[in-house]
């Protein structure tokens, strides 16, 4: 079955697509991938409604900027696939699905409430493509914590490129995620703690800067140990898995006093001593982690993590994987299995209590 899937992270900083055939097991044929940048004043709206969702009680509710934001994703995420589907003529008249992640306004599974604005029977009818969309409600709402959810996809992809188990895929969009695969049994993930996020909006705040491109900033600074110290006490980090959080779990607070440099230094070091602190909550040592997302492309988060880390430290790349794609790839996998009726959720990825299948399907075709 050919899936489109579509991503927007936490990282708010536009949309992924990425083409898959695949029947939801095993067999992964990659397609064309595309990635579409949000505008300033979308970011800046998207920036509003997360605000604005902070005391949201009820997942159906669009109090202040969020009912403006979510039409605006939701048109947003029609034009890329229609732009995407021009390119890629022949694709488009075999596609069968749309896996829609939509953007995640607040995550507080501790309360059973997690909220992806995103309106997948409009883009499903602007489309005119089936939709699998609000992948994480159905978990939540079992008691799960509903995320991370592309440890499914990540036992397949590191199975389809002969991976040497046990190995570890570790994604750093906004917020960190990461992925056991052991050499038997199924996978164990959560969430690491911040990846991007706090960078980023330092950058944002300090320079007008999206983000720090290359570590340029972080790799001009020095890092404050007793800073990063500080943060690593923070609760979560001894807590097992299966755990998620908020995007906006952690305050830039302790690094206001300063310089941007090494503000950006001390956060980016805090961030690689929390994916080291989670590798003591797995089960072995990885012989490898690989990681993904925007990070991946952060040579100064790189090396501090190769340094901190007991294992080998790769880029996706350097397996052959487009390390950028994979939870766009990950997403048109799981609205496949979520359409067989297959499990996309597990005991040991966001610790439901049995594997669960999940998503809302909307009908594009008339």
């Amino acid at each position: 079955m050919l899936a489109l899937g579509l991503m927007s992270g936490t990282s708010m900083d536009g949309i992924d697509l990425a083409l898959l055939d695949t029947d939801g097991r095993d067999r992964l044929q990659f397609g064309p991938t595309a990635f579409t940048p949000y505008a300033e004043a979308d970011r800046a709206l998207l920036r509003r409604a997360l605000a604005d969702a902070a005391s949201l009680s009820d997942r159906d509710a669009r109090p202040g900027a969020l009912a403006e934001a979510e039409t605006r994703i939701t048109a947003l995420h029609a034009a890329a696939v229609r732009e995407f589907l021009a390119a890629h003529p022949a694709e488009a008249r075999r596609l069968e699905l749309i896996g829609f992640h939509g953007q995640t306004v607040l995550h507080r599974p501790e309360r059973r409430l997690t909220v992806q604005i995103g309106d997948g029977a409009r883009l499903a009818r602007d489309t005119g493509v089936d939709v699998v969309a609000d992948l994480r409600a159905a978990d939540v709402a079992m008691g799960g914590q509903g995320a991370p959810l592309v440890p499914a996809f990540h036992r397949a992809l590191a199975a389809a490129s002969g991976l040497a188990l046990p190995a570890a895929v570790l994604n750093l969009g906004g917020v960190g995620n990461i992925t056991f695969l052991p050499d038997a049994g199924d996978p164990l993930a959560f969430d690491t703690g911040p990846a991007n996020a706090l960078v980023d909006d330092l950058m944002l705040e300090r320079t007008g800067a999206a983000f720090d491109r290359d570590g340029a900033t972080a790799a001009a600074g020095r890092i404050h140990p007793g800073i990063v110290a500080d943060l690593m006490r923070h609760p979560y980090f001894a807590a097992p898995p299966p755990k998620s959080l908020d995007r906006n779990a952690w305050s830039r607070a302790p690094v206001a006093p300063l310089s941007t440099a090494d503000a950006a230094a001390t956060l980016t070091d805090f961030t690689a001593a929390s994916v080291a602190r989670a590798l003591a909550h797995l089960p072995a040592a990885p012989g490898v982690l690989v990681v993904c997302g925007g990070g991946a492309r952060n040579p100064t988060l790189m090396d501090l993590l190769a340094a901190r880390l007991p294992c080998r430290v790769l880029a996706a790349a350097a397996l052959g994987w487009d390390g950028d794609a994979v939870e766009a790839q990950a997403f048109a996998y799981l609205a496949v299995r979520s359409r067989l009726g297959l499990p996309i959720t597990f005991p040991g990825t966001t610790g439901v209590a049995a594997p669960a299948t999940g998503g809302v399907a909307f009908g594009g075709r008339v």
